[in-house]
Formats: structure tokens, sequence, C-alpha cells
């Protein structure tokens, strides 16, 4: 379900962006602005708006009526749910906006972001770390996290493939594995922020 750009925006969309992937999909009354990148293979929610500079990777899936504003980079296979929000200055006044208010914030790869979340901007969302419905998230979040509530807090560890993890195989200070219960793969988990560069 393509036309000749390679993607399908339905009719009631607004599309300002050239830089879409194939296979994307947008769907009724989204907003994508001039300047936004999405990647291949994305689905993009009804109602959804997607802000100038925004920077989505591929195979992302962003339910509806999500905003996700300038200043905002999410890498590959995220997940975002319906209603969540993105902000993107940490002190926000109606009668002043510049570049220097701007704070950039990353999802990186595989992580998801529950219903009604709230990701307060400049920070980082670790690869396949699992923010709960509703959750104000205020600070980084480590890999694999599990994290909950207002203001967000850790509640454990998740796999590749969502389910919590149980109990580790191996553990240090610094560093635990574990096998996961659901799906068996074997999951190391980092237990410090680990710096990086936050450009997709």
């Amino acid at each position: 379900m393509t036309d000749k750009r390679g993607y399908y925006a339905h009719p009631t969309a607004v599309i300002e962006s050239d830089e879409i992937g194939e296979e994307t999909r947008i769907w009724h009354f989204a907003h994508v602005r001039h300047g936004s990148r999405i990647g291949r293979n994305c689905n993009i929610g009804k109602s959804t708006y997607i802000d100038t500079d925004a920077v989505i990777g591929d195979n992302v899936k962003i339910q509806n009526f999500v905003s996700v504003y300038k200043g905002v980079a999410i890498e590959d296979d995220v997940f975002i749910g319906p209603s969540a929000t993105f902000t993107n200055d940490l002190y926000p006044r109606a009668f002043i906006w510049d570049e220097e208010h701007l704070s950039r914030t990353c999802v990186r790869k595989g992580a998801s972001i529950g219903a009604n979340a709230t990701v307060v901007c400049g920070v980082t969302i670790g690869e396949y770390a699992m923010i709960g419905a509703g959750s104000v998230v205020a600070r980084d979040v480590l890999p694999f996290s599990l994290v909950l509530g207002n203001p967000a807090e850790q509640k454990g560890w998740v796999c590749y493939c969502g389910r919590r993890l149980q109990r580790p195989e191996e553990e240090d200070a610094a560093r635990a594995v574990y096998r996961c219960a659901a799906c068996g793969k074997r999951v190391e988990i980092m237990k410090e922020i680990r710096k990086e560069n936050r450009d997709v």
C-alpha cells in the first residue's frame, strides 16, 4: 500500500517532509513537518505530529496522538504508545523561544514507551528499555530498564522480547547476566549510564 513516492500517506495527512522512507505508512490527520526525517517501514498513527528536524529511524511504530517535537531523535525498532508526548524546552515561556532553549532527547534502538507517557527533554532512553504507561521520564534510563511512575523509577529489567527478567545467572556491582524465561535469550545488563553521542 504505497504510492509512487514509495510510502503511503492518508489523504488527510499533511506531509511537508521529503525525507520519508519506503514502505512507511502515515495515517489520518497526521502532520509531518518540513525538515523532519522518517525511516523505512514505519507506522505513524492518526493525529500524530512530527516536528521540524525530528529524526525517526527504521521500523518505528508511533501510535495515535503522539507528539514528537524538534530535538527528539528516535532510533530503529522503537515503539511509542498512544498519546505519548516529548517535550523540548526545560524552561518554557510563551514569550521566549530560541534555539538555546532546545534540549535534545534520544530514544535508543528497540525501546518501548507506554501510552500517555511524558518524556521530559534532555534525557536518553537506553536500548530496549520499557517505559510504563502514564510515566513521567525526567532522567536518563538505562538499557533494558523497566521504569514506572511519576517521576519514573526503575523497577527491574526487561529482555529484548519485553518480558521482565527474574534472577541473574551472574552478577557483580557493575553488571548482571540474565536468561529470559520467556524467549531464552541471554541479556547482559550494565548497571550505570553510558555516556553516548546522542545523534542518530
